[in-house]
């Protein structure tokens, strides 16, 4: 997990203001899903391919076609 891809802080306070809230269930970290994203788009993976360390690979989909 030390190798893992993150987006640093300077990059998420820019597109903070573009997460929608939260309703319900309480949020998963947008750091890692958005990283794992950026990982699996950057790689041209599967989202099924995604590793583990950034959640649930139905999780970083969802995400992504919201």
């Amino acid at each position: 997990m030390s190798n893992m891809f993150l987006l640093s802080e300077s990059q998420m306070e820019k597109i903070r203001p573009h997460f929608p809230l939260a309703h319900g269930a309480p949020r998963v970290d947008d750091r890692r899903a958005l990283s794992g994203i950026v990982y699996v788009i950057r790689n041209g993976l599967q989202w099924k391919d995604a590793p583990k360390a950034y959640g649930s690979h139905k999780t970083l989909y969802n995400r992504f076609v919201r």
